[in-house]
């Protein structure tokens, strides 16, 4: 029963409006109508109906969960109950038999069809022996003067109704508290299930987005294999080059260090193949060792620093010494590195510095990436984070993006539990904010 409501919960709020209504009756037919019906063993079972709903009240607030066969089991109790009640007022020609509808209603509703056949049957069957076993209902000993005369009013004539007296009177009167408890019965279920179909259809729709999103990280994913896998040869050339060049060229000071920066900025590629190469199949990088959060946000920037020489960054770190130890995925920095980037290049030709500034407590880890740059629209914010979908759309002031980037970042750090909002700083100098926060249950040793 995952994945969806407890039916058996619907059930018991349905028999405490059964229990009620039983009650209601009994009283009203014994002390205004005057019925003189067998009340002990009608009292009894309304009781033991009572006892029963309070029980599975008891079992459910404890976190119980019935499976099928369970509710089909209290639907056969509930349709027991009623066919006894029966038995007592009249059988068939009582005008609250058409109460049998509910149950197998309820089955037809929440239950497999085997179930809501079964149900279906057990009505059937307990029509059928009130139209040969029953007690007789007793005629009212009661005043229904006020209600015959009404009744003749309603259908025309006198005469006519007074030929079936104080009987058809009281049959008319059950119709209409029949309907009563029939239309609130049917209503009140009716809107719980349509409830409950629209938050299922809601939790369909999210997992097949999730879906989606995961299928095209697979594709990304294959294609990054591939890429490194085809990049390591001509990686492997430049640094050989670079190499030659450095020892063919050591006394031209400017040169080398060009070159060094160069020879630096290969190295980093091909780590990143390597690690990527790696990392493939495997759910946990192992290769990371388990360090202070403090410290490992400065392992991650001091790698940004070296993917980006030129770019400026003022870093803020706060929380509570000592840090707590993680060991997080190299997916988890990839992601953070991914993010610094794209907010590196927003503020690309501003003279103010990126800042960094993150804050932790004993449970989250929470990090601000401010920049500079020209913020973003309205009509952007929506689908920023999807696949294939980016603001660096203008040469002049930006570089060009495919918008994978930011896709994968938010896929990655949603995955840990985390979650990525990107907004435009409140500053009237502008720019944007690009926050993260990270439960930290998931990245502690």
């Amino acid at each position: 029963m995952t994945g969806r409501e407890n039916p058996l919960r619907r059930l018991v709020v349905l028999r405490r409006i059964e229990v009620l209504m039983q009650a209601v009756v009994l009283v009203l037919a014994v002390a205004w109508l005057r019925i003189p019906l067998d009340i002990v063993p009608m009292a009894a079972i309304t009781a033991l109906l009572a006892a029963i709903n309070l029980a599975t009240q008891w079992r459910l607030q404890r976190g119980h969960l019935a499976g099928d066969g369970e509710v089909l089991a209290h639907l056969i109790i509930d349709t027991m109950t009623l066919t006894v009640l029966l038995y007592f007022a009249g059988g068939s020609a009582n005008p609250f038999i058409s109460l049998f509808l509910l149950p197998a209603t309820l089955a037809a509703a929440m239950l497999p069809p085997r179930h809501a056949w079964t149900m279906a049957g057990i009505t059937l069957v307990a029509y059928t022996f009130l139209m040969f076993w029953k007690l007789p209902l007793p005629p009212p000993q009661g005043d229904l003067a006020r209600f015959d005369e009404l009744l003749a009013r309603a259908t025309g004539g006198a005469g006519e109704h007074a030929a079936h007296g104080s009987s058809f009177a009281l049959h008319v009167l059950g119709m209409w508290l029949n309907f009563v408890i029939s239309v609130g019965v049917v209503a009140f279920f009716v809107t719980r299930m349509a409830a409950a179909l629209k938050a299922r259809e809601r939790e369909l729709s999210a997992t097949r987005e999730e879906a989606l999103r995961n299928e095209q990280i697979l594709s990304l994913g294959t294609l990054a294999a591939g890429a490194a896998h085809q990049l390591g040869t001509p990686l492997g050339t430049m640094a050989v080059v670079l190499r030659e060049l450095e020892l063919n060229h050591r006394d031209d000071v400017e040169l080398n260090e060009d070159i060094v920066l160069l020879r630096e900025q290969v190295d980093r590629c091909k780590q990143t193949i390597s690690q990527i190469l790696a990392s493939t199949g495997h759910g946990r990088d192992d290769s990371l060792q388990s360090l202070p959060l403090d410290a490992c946000l400065h392992r991650l920037l001091d790698d940004w620093q070296i993917i980006r020489p030129h770019a400026q960054l003022c870093v803020t770190l706060r929380g509570p010494q000592p840090a707590p130890q993680i060991a997080a995925e190299r997916t988890l920095a990839q992601a953070l590195l991914n993010l610094l980037d794209n907010a590196a290049d927003a503020n690309a030709g501003h003279p103010e510095a990126l800042r960094f500034a993150a804050d932790w407590d004993a449970d989250n880890c929470r990090i601000e990436i401010l920049d500079r740059g020209p913020g973003v629209d309205e009509s952007s914010r929506s689908r920023l984070g999807k696949a294939f979908y980016s603001t660096k759309s203008d040469p002049g002031a930006r570089p060009l993006g495919l918008g994978i980037g930011l896709f994968l970042s938010n896929a990655t750090i949603e995955r840990f539990g985390g979650q990525v909002e990107l907004f435009n700083r409140d500053d009237p100098q502008g720019g944007a904010c690009t926050r993260v926060t990270l439960p930290l249950k998931r990245l502690k040793v």
